[in-house]
């Protein structure tokens, strides 16, 4: 099964993205929003990536009711 970088459906907080991110490279969740926050206050980028990425990452597909 090939890896696809996709918005969470689970450990969704705002639109997904963090936790698409983490499951992605398999971290936790948690270190990738720091990092938003991080570069947030550093930068001012982490909400601009962000938002390009609420844009651009593909939603996860939905789950089978009966999975």
């Amino acid at each position: 099964m090939e890896k696809r970088l996709v918005k969470s459906r689970k450990e969704k907080m705002v639109a997904g993205v963090a936790g698409g991110l983490a499951e992605y490279f398999e971290i936790d969740p948690v270190l990738v929003r720091v990092a938003f926050v991080l570069l947030t206050f550093l930068h001012g980028g982490g909400i601009l990536a962000y938002i390009i990425l609420w844009i651009v990452m593909p939603a996860a597909k939905a789950l089978p009711a009966f999975a």
